[in-house]
């Protein structure tokens, strides 16, 4: 897939969690819209590391010896 169709989705993406985020804090309160926001971070997260785009070791801070 190329660069220009990826960064297509992301609008489309954005959305879907803001409407995610919007839910969860009108029938959920607080609480439940920061675990949504929480939850939603780690898996972001979690998606660039399993695609390669991030490296959890830069992330951590653990720095390569030289």
């Amino acid at each position: 897939m190329s660069e220009m169709d990826e960064m297509r989705w992301w609008p489309a993406i954005g959305l879907a969690f803001g409407t995610a985020l919007g839910f969860a804090g009108a029938f959920g309160g607080f609480t439940a819209f920061l675990i949504v926001l929480v939850l939603g971070a780690i898996g972001f997260l979690a998606g660039r590391a399993l695609t390669g785009e991030l490296h959890l070791g830069d992330l951590l801070g653990a720095r390569r010896r030289q």
